[in-house]
C-alpha cells in the first residue's frame, strides 16, 4: 500500500509547489517589462558577469544556470544578436566554446539588476526575518543536495 504524505508534510509540499509555478512567472514578468529579457536571459548575463573575465565555457555557463546545452545555445545566440554575449572557440580547447559577456551586455546587468533585486527583496524576503533567512537557506541546501546527488 503508498504511504501517503501527513499533512504536515501535504501543507509544506502543496506550498512549495505553488511557489516553483508562481515565482518564475513573478520574475519574467518584471524582468520582460522593465528590461525587455526572459529571467533566463538575465540569469545567463548575471551568471557571465560574476565570472572570472566575464567568460565561461558554454558547459560550464549550462551547469551554473541549470540548462541543456541546447537551450542554453538558443538563448546564447538571441543574446548574441542584441549584442549582450559573443561566442567563440575556446582558446585552451578547440573543441569547447565559451561565453564572453560584451561591454553592452554588462551594461545590461548593471542597468537590469536593481529592479530585479527589488523584486526578489518583495516577492521573496519582505516578510522574513534573519532566521527565516538562514532556514530557507539551509533547507533550500538539503533539498538541492538530494536532488544534485
Amino acid at each position: 500500500m503508498t504511504e501517503w504524505l501527513d499533512d504536515a508534510q501535504q501543507a509544506a509540499w502543496r506550498k512549495l509547489i505553488e511557489v516553483v509555478e508562481v515565482l518564475p512567472g513573478a520574475l519574467d514578468s518584471q524582468l520582460r517589462r522593465d528590461a525587455e529579457l526572459s529571467h533566463f536571459d538575465y540569469f545567463t548575463l548575471a551568471m557571465l558577469s560574476e565570472a572570472p573575465g566575464r567568460t565561461l565555457r558554454m558547459t560550464a555557463l549550462a551547469e551554473l544556470t541549470n540548462s541543456s546545452l541546447p537551450r542554453l545555445s538558443h538563448v546564447a545566440s538571441r543574446l548574441e544578436q542584441r549584442g549582450y554575449l559573443e561566442r567563440a572557440q575556446c582558446p585552451d580547447d578547440r573543441r569547447a566554446t565559451v561565453a564572453t559577456l560584451t561591454e553592452a551586455g554588462w551594461q545590461k546587468v548593471v542597468a537590469t539588476a536593481p529592479g530585479h533585486v527589488g523584486t526578489v527583496r518583495d516577492l521573496v524576503f519582505a516578510d522574513l526575518d534573519a532566521s527565516d533567512v538562514a532556514d530557507l537557506d539551509r533547507i533550500m541546501a538539503r533539498v538541492l543536495g538530494r536532488l544534485n546527488r
